[in-house]
């Protein structure tokens, strides 16, 4: 859901679909003045800068501890943990009910009041505790190969991440329920939109790949690109499968296919 908006919140000149993108998908301190459709559009068009500054101060902080002498292990975890705090655990909350309502077997109607509920349910429980495992282990084994594939990962595991919910806004996938931030956003985005977006991304990812880290060059930058495409492509299963199964996406269901990006990415960066 959105959060409310801080009466101080800066700066003021930022168009709205900035605004909207930094006021609904980060904690940054930014006022959001319309919350209809077209700026709902330019919002998740704009998602992915969202997460440009998110990967740049989770990879700040995993530097910083990497030079006062900490561990991959330990930079990995701050790395992990600063998108959650800038979200305010929106998007892992979302994957852990996503995987309550499909786990549960039950119907769409039923699925959905579940997801609403405010506890975790055992199968959020195990989804939270793989993705989060899966996030550090692979953050610590790219910084241990050096600070700069772990900046990279950092980085573009957040872009990703918001890239995917541009994807998910596209039009043609509709929303579950009427309200909420889901409904806000669901079907904003035109196709052409989200598709130079994702090439967007792709085509940053695989230059700041090209120069990250002792194996750069093509091979850095191809597989840069590749953990994009990928992510994008398992986020859109997942998202398929959720519009089956619940009849539409949710806020919860944007959280879970952007929780399923980052991972991804991460992954397909420490292969190989």
């Amino acid at each position: 859901m959105p959060r409310p908006s801080s009466p101080d919140s800066l700066p003021a000149g930022l168009p709205d679909g900035l605004r909207f993108a930094f006021g609904t998908l980060t904690v940054f301190p930014v006022e959001v003045t319309r919350w209809d459709r077209e700026a709902a559009r330019g919002g998740m068009l704009c998602a992915p800068l969202a997460g440009l500054a998110v990967g740049a101060a989770a990879a700040a902080t995993g530097l910083l501890l990497l030079l006062l002498g900490a561990g991959g292990l330990l930079a990995a975890v701050a790395t992990a943990a600063v998108p959650a705090v800038l979200t305010r655990g929106l998007h892992l909350d979302g994957l852990a009910d996503t995987a309550d309502g499909l786990g549960s077997g039950k119907p769409a109607d039923d699925a959905l009041r579940i997801m609403k509920q405010s506890d975790i349910g055992p199968f959020g429980v195990l989804a939270l505790v793989f993705v989060l495992f899966a996030q550090v282990a692979a953050l610590a084994q790219a910084y241990d190969d050096s600070w700069a594939r772990g900046a990279l990962a950092a980085v573009l595991s957040a872009t990703a991440a918001r890239l995917a919910l541009t994807l998910a806004a596209r039009s043609g996938v509709p929303a579950a329920r009427p309200e909420g931030l889901g409904a806000a956003v669901a079907g904003v985005v035109p196709v052409g939109g989200a598709l130079t977006a994702a090439a967007a991304v792709t085509a940053a990812g695989a230059v700041a790949g090209a120069f990250a880290g002792p194996v750069g060059g093509p091979y850095g930058a191809l597989r840069a690109a590749l953990a994009v495409l990928c992510a994008v492509a398992v986020a859109e299963l997942l998202l398929r499968h959720c519009v089956r199964r619940f009849g539409g996406v949710t806020g919860d269901v944007f959280g879970g296919v952007a929780e399923t990006a980052a991972t991804a990415v991460l992954v397909i960066l420490v292969l190989g």
